[in-house]
């Protein structure tokens, strides 16, 4: 069977990049995916939060697994080594569509070059955090206000649902009760913040 592992890290980015990117490679080597795990979350999540686990669980000798670029296995070098080590131990072959990479068991330099590749991925999303960081502390220093002006608010996971939470409110409903009955997501406090901000009552 052949797996694509697909990670985003935060909602302002999007999975579809990643699937055409695969599809395109599948396309031009006439190969069918057959399982995707998509899953958008931090790196800084463990495992199983990141469905790293259910992957490791589903993977079998022959199978092949496609991800986009290493960073999207792991949070750090060690991590990513690790990963792909018990995944070619199960006798599944990685393709690594960014770097280029097809690695088997049987290939001796394989663990060179991840680890090679890890360390240089790591190494630019720390060079990319502290020009952040630094040119952030710049924009301070001129006296340039950071974050969203006074009075913006945030989009919410409760927009969607905005009318029906307010037609609940008014029956009486509780907070409690909107969220484990008819919503089925967040929490009893989110949901109080988000009424109160919106002033919907």
């Amino acid at each position: 069977m052949i797996f694509s592992y697909i990670r985003v890290s935060t909602d302002t980015q999007t999975i579809k990049h990643q699937q055409d990117e695969i599809q395109r490679y599948c396309d031009l080597n006439n190969l069918t995916i057959d399982t995707t795990i998509e899953i958008e979350i931090s790196s800084r999540k463990d495992t199983r939060a990141r469905k790293i686990d259910e992957l490791l669980e589903e993977l079998s000798i022959g199978d092949m697994l496609i991800v986009t670029e290493l960073s999207r296995l792991g949070r750090n070098t060690g991590e990513v080594i690790n990963l792909i080590d018990m995944i070619l131990k199960k006798g599944v072959e990685v393709r690594i569509l960014k770097q280029n990479l097809f690695i088997t068991e049987s290939d001796p330099m394989n663990k060179m070059m991840i680890t090679m590749l890890s360390m240089f991925s790591e190494f630019e999303r720390d060079m990319i955090s502290q020009r952040t960081k630094e040119a952030l502390k710049g924009l301070k220093d001129r006296g340039i206000k950071l974050g969203k002006p006074t009075g913006v608010i945030q989009k919410s996971i409760f927009d969607k649902d905005k009318e029906k939470i307010v037609e609940l409110l008014e029956f009486g409903l509780s907070y409690k009760k909107i969220v484990d009955k008819h919503l089925g997501y967040g929490s009893q406090s989110t949901l109080y913040t988000y009424v109160q901000k919106r002033d919907l009552i």
